[in-house]
């Protein structure tokens, strides 16, 4: 008989045991992550009664493929968009919390003497909130409509993303025996590349290439195109230094501009399930009862650490970024745990061997402890901040709130400030697009054309060529860029002391790109400095005169545009776009939520005066979406159907009770839906039968009793059907349709 391999075994003892184990955790309404930590316990080899994985190897090759997909799955959720329109607030809290976490997490890895890496990374776990288990808690309290829960979630984005960062750079850091302030630098600026690098590239190219194969496409062949583009950006990431899991995170940031992003996000998510929850199993079978037992004190400082400290630096943070005392305490109250991100940065640390064994289960253990904790912790902050009112000087809850909402969240740029960024935005992009394509032209085109010239020296001279024709449309861009903009011609009318500061820009970029010139030159051939600086300025004049490469740049930026607002367009074309008003409602204390109407729900087929959904929760449907259609301010006669996506204005507790009620009110489950099998069942009408000298209407055979007669069997091959205006005579045979139970009532009247 064939034996199994080890691999399928492991698999199926892993997902069993971690289905049962949920199954458990779902019925005691805690985080499925913790699940799946506790069933890798079961299985792992330090757990004695139970059976064990055998092959530690593939369950760790699995793990690697689950984070990848996490963080693919994490990018296709994310939109850089989204971030720049947060404005400055959130990104203040999310750099302070990580900041003084880190920082914190660095202290007591020191106070307890261990190495200094193992120090450094944990303060990269310790300043990482985890965003599935407050969003589950935030679901499970219903708070997840309410507007400090929307702060938090737009910090737990910003911090996933500074954990990418974060990755890379511990992986540099732990690369070099004593990294310095350089190593660092450099691993930044590769950071920033190959970051604005592949995300212009990729949103020129790929919604270009899934917009020419749309009709082609259908869900098994996206799912099969989106998981490659995963895999081979992850693979090309690792080729240039970076971690696997920042490529997959990339290409899913650059899905997320797509029109078929929230597909894909569908089609992955089973995917990325599957995989997530073996790398959490593995998580799990890290963890060590002896470890535990022996770090018991180092755990439970690290507790209160994340607990005291982003209480307080948390709470802080967000009154760094404009919030009031008690938003801010809700808010830093709320991500007091650590969770995914941590779990991740403590394999990427045992991966390149820099830190000790015990840290990992340590780790765990204290998010397991934390995630317990957090809705604890939630419910806490309005109590806490009551207490803290009660005892605090009421001037100084007023001068601390008055700073808070006085923060400016934007303020009007000067025309000068708003023009050099936005040219020095552009000199940057369009240099690494140079930079890269001139990498690349030395790299293929430089040896393919040495090779049919047999090195000659005008082999280098149409490299040269090649490879100036390529970047002069960026070149050009970034020369020409924002020449005409409002901002430069309301400087240029404003004053003559603009005028030489606006001329000196323009020169410093024909440097700028000049410079890229020279260096082709100098690299491929003999030229003296002053030929080499000469032919640069010329071909710099040619770019700003030829009507080509004007053409071909204005294209391509053109491009770039279209892809980066086509995910904005199919919103707005499908009424799937907030209002532009949303957010002056926040100065009002009122802000929009968004509400599913559940399958099932007791509301569906009801008009909304009939509801009166304002008098019971004190909010205004605004908006409601259905398929690709939006009906704004509907009147009272307006129903609602399954599956509609309404638009609601109230406060954060008049939301609270209306979340509440949506979701609860849903017609009950059927318990016994095995009894409710229909039958067709020949019926003869009987001399005592009740129906004889009615029509079907009048017999009841519908409305009392449930069933239906199908056909009236008259002796031929096919039945008839039974007239509305036939009377039941004795002895027709007839066919009817039903319940089990319905059509055993029928049958009794007929004894």
């Amino acid at each position: 008989m064939a034996e199994l391999p080890p691999l399928i075994e492991d698999l199926a003892l892993i997902l069993i045991v971690a289905g049962v184990v949920t199954l458990v955790f779902k019925k005691l309404k805690q985080p499925l992550v913790l699940g799946y930590v506790v069933a890798g316990f079961l299985v792992s080899p330090h757990m004695p009664y139970t059976a064990s994985v055998v092959d530690m190897n593939n369950v760790h090759l699995w793990a690697d493929i689950g984070v990848m997909f996490l963080l693919f799955s994490l990018g296709l959720d994310f939109s850089f968009k989204k971030i720049l329109k947060m404005g400055a607030s959130p990104i203040i809290s999310t750099v302070s919390i990580i900041a003084s976490m880190s920082m914190l997490g660095i202290c007591v890895g020191h106070a307890f003497g261990w190495s200094r890496m193992d120090c450094i990374f944990l303060g990269g776990m310790l300043a990482m909130s985890s965003t599935t288990i407050i969003y589950k808690a935030f679901d499970d309290l219903g708070l997840r409509q309410q507007q400090f829960a929307g702060l938090v979630m737009s910090v737990l984005i910003l911090e996933d993303i500074l954990a990418i960062v974060m990755m890379v750079m511990l992986s540099a850091i732990a690369s070099g025996s004593s990294p310095d302030g350089g190593q660092l630098l450099h691993s930044i600026l590769s950071i920033a590349f190959f970051l604005v690098l592949w995300l212009v590239v990729g949103i020129s190219a790929v919604p270009l290439f899934l917009r020419s194969v749309r009709k082609l496409i259908n869900s098994e062949v996206l799912l099969i195109v989106s998981l490659g583009l995963c895999c081979a950006m992850a693979v090309f990431s690792t080729k240039v230094g970076f971690s696997s899991a920042f490529g997959a995170f990339i290409m899913g940031s650059i899905l997320a501009e797509t029109i078929e992003a929230e597909r894909i996000e569908k089609l992955v998510e089973p995917v990325k399930n599957l995989f997530g929850a073996i790398f959490f199993v593995s998580v799990g079978m890290l963890v060590d009862p002896q470890i535990l037992k022996d770090y018991a004190l180092p755990i439970f400082v690290l507790v209160m650490t994340i607990i005291i400290g982003q209480s307080v630096l948390g709470s802080f943070s967000f009154m760094l970024g404009g919030e009031s005392l008690k938003s801010a305490m809700r808010c830093g109250f709320s991500m007091a745990q650590i969770g995914e991100f941590s779990f991740i940065i403590a394999s990427l640390g045992l991966g390149l061997g820099v830190i000790s064994d015990f840290l990992y289960p340590v780790v765990v253990a204290v998010s397991v402890i934390t995630t317990f904790l957090t809705p604890y912790m939630i419910r806490f902050a309005t109590p806490a901040y009551n207490a803290l009112e009660h005892r605090m000087p009421s001037k100084l809850i007023m001068m601390l709130n008055h700073l808070s909402t006085s923060h400016p969240s934007s303020t009007k740029q000067s025309l000068w400030k708003k023009l050099l960024v936005q040219m020095a935005v552009n000199t940057i992009v369009y240099s690494i697009l140079s930079t890269a394509t001139i990498t690349m032209v030395f790299m293929f085109i430089h040896p393919f054309v040495q090779n049919l010239t047999k090195g000659l020296w005008h082999g280098d001279l149409i490299t040269g060529i090649v490879a100036v024709l390529l970047i002069s449309p960026f070149l050009r861009a970034m020369i020409m860029k924002k020449n005409r903009s409002e901002e430069f011609k309301a400087l240029w009318r404003e004053s003559n002391r603009n005028r030489l500061p606006l001329i000196f820009t323009i020169l410093l970029r024909i440097g700028v790109a000049m410079a890229f010139i020279f260096v082709v030159f100098k690299q491929l051939t003999e030229f003296g400095p002053s030929l080499a600086l000469t032919l640069a300025l010329v071909a710099v004049i040619l770019m700003i005169l030829s009507r080509g490469i004007k053409k071909r740049s204005i294209m391509l930026e053109r491009l770039f545009i279209n892809n980066l607002r086509s995910r904005d367009i199919e919103a707005q074309v499908h009424g799937k776009k907030r209002p532009l008003y949303e957010g002056r409602l926040l100065d009002r204390d009122i802000h929009i939520a968004e509400f599913d109407v559940p399958v099932g729900s007791l509301w569906s087929g009801k008009t909304l005066q009939q509801l009166n959904l304002g008098s019971r929760y004190g909010v205004h449907v605004s908006s409601i979406l259905r398929g690709g259609n939006r009906l704004n301010i509907p009147d009272g006669q307006s129903q609602l159907f399954p599956l509609d996506r309404i638009q609601v204005i109230g406060s954060d507790e008049q939301l609270s009770k209306f979340g509440h009620a949506i979701e609860q009110e849903i017609a009950p489950a059927d318990l016994d839906v095995e009894h409710r099998e229909m039958k067709l069942q020949q019926i003869i009408i009987t001399e005592k039968s009740p129906f004889i000298g009615k029509t079907l209407q009048e017999s009841g055979i519908r409305s009392k009793y449930g069933c239906m007669v199908v056909g009236l069997e008259e002796g031929e091959e096919n039945l008839s059907p039974f007239k509305p205006s036939r009377k039941f005579e004795e002895g027709d045979i007839i066919w009817a349709v039903g319940e089990q139970d319905a059509i055993s009532r029928l049958m009794q009247m007929q004894s």
